[in-house]
């Protein structure tokens, strides 16, 4: 393993040291099935689980029993979607609204599941304008929207509350894509208003391959399972809960929750830091995306006159990215990207940075003095 500093952490987080030494007796000494009924360590994992529903509940500020395990934000965001159909199908004409700039499989699940699709435009900083909304429900036939919290390229913070209020007003259903969000910055599952959450560990600290949806009370008797069988979860979601991930997912939960204030004021202070830096050795540079509505970690900017690919691959001593690692098996440039307005050329000049939890001054200094040079060796 190469010793990059690692400043991808909207790809990923690695796993918090304190979060691990949680999860590593519950693939050991306990080995219980949640969902065993019949002995102790079935009953100890249950629990385990249990607390770990509430430890992220009380993150999101949603009621425990809201809280649905699944296997990360992709299947929460098809499931909130897919799941709510049948019911809101039932006369033809429907419409969906998402915003041009929301994560693959969010797109992706509209595009087929069997209503209209509208794309809501952005504005030049990745902003949902909440009119608009108003403006397309007036024009009738909507039955969802899909709106995500925090922007995984650019880092935008949509006006989710906002939104919402005017949904409710229509009475129409609204889904959150909030894993950017959660545990980065305080996202209130409550006062948002929202119908429908997604969320997933492994982008702030906890492991992968776990994540949740947060359903509300309305929600409950709308929503149709994805994933049949057994009937766990109340029936709304088959299959073991996998009791180490559940843990490491409940535990991450905690140390968001008593970090937070401290850290994102930190992490928003490292990113400045390097943009002042980069800003002040190197020429060229454009922010993509709005200087205040963003995640405290979030870096997207433009490099005139290189491909960002060029600069990377001078810079083998930092991890960064050009976009999104959900999407990177494709070779066209960022969607999201381009809703905000840029050309091709300054879309593949683009780089990602995210900033996060075990970044120090050191990281960002070498990160100005590798990421200037390697901008100078692109450009001869």
């Amino acid at each position: 393993m190469s010793g990059a500093i690692y400043l991808d952490h909207h790809a990923t987080t690695p796993v918090d040291p304190a979060v691990l030494e949680e999860m590593l007796p519950w693939f050991t000494e306990r080995p219980g099935n949640p969902h065993s009924r019949h002995h102790e360590h079935g009953w100890s994992a249950e629990a385990a689980v249990d607390i770990a529903r509430l430890e992220i509940s009380q993150l999101i500020n949603a009621p425990d029993h809201d809280i649905l395990f699944t296997s990360g934000a992709t299947e929460s965001n098809n499931w909130a979607i897919r799941g709510l159909m049948p019911a809101l199908s039932e006369e033809p004409g429907g419409r969906i609204l998402v915003s041009a700039v929301e994560h693959p499989c969010v797109l992706e699940s509209a595009r087929h599941c069997g209503l209209e699709v509208t794309e809501l435009p952005v504005d030049p900083a990745g902003g949902v304008d909440p009119e608009r909304v108003r403006l397309e429900l007036d024009r009738g036939g909507v039955r969802l929207i899909s709106l995500m919290l925090a922007n995984n390229e650019v880092g935008t913070i949509q006006p989710v509350a906002a939104i919402a209020r005017i949904a409710r007003e229509a009475d129409v259903w609204l889904h959150c894509d909030a894993a950017q969000a959660v545990g980065r910055i305080p996202v209130n599952f409550e006062r948002l208003g929202v119908d429908l959450m997604s969320l997933t560990a492994h982008k702030f600290y906890g492991p992968k391959g776990i994540g949740a949806l947060a359903i509300s009370t309305r929600t409950h008797k709308m929503l149709l399972p994805l994933i049949r069988g057994g009937g766990q979860q109340g029936g709304f979601r088959s299959g073991t809960v996998p009791t180490p991930l559940a843990v490491g997912f409940g535990a991450a939960a905690r140390r968001a929750r008593e970090m937070m204030d401290g850290e994102r004021k930190r992490i928003a202070s490292l990113r400045d830091r390097l943009w002042s830096g980069l800003q002040a050795n190197a020429e060229g540079l454009e922010l993509n995306g709005g200087e205040i509505m963003r995640l405290p970690g979030n870096l997207n900017f433009r490099i005139q006159g290189v491909d960002a690919d060029d600069v990377i691959r001078a810079a083998p001593e930092i991890a960064v990215s050009t976009g999104s690692a959900c999407s990177s098996a494709s070779s066209e440039p960022s969607h999201v990207l381009k809703a905000l307005g840029l050309t091709e050329s300054e879309i593949r000049s683009s780089i990602r940075i995210g900033i996060g939890r075990p970044n120090t001054d050191a990281d960002i200094d070498t990160a100005i003095e590798v990421l200037t040079r390697a901008i100078g060796k692109a450009r001869r």
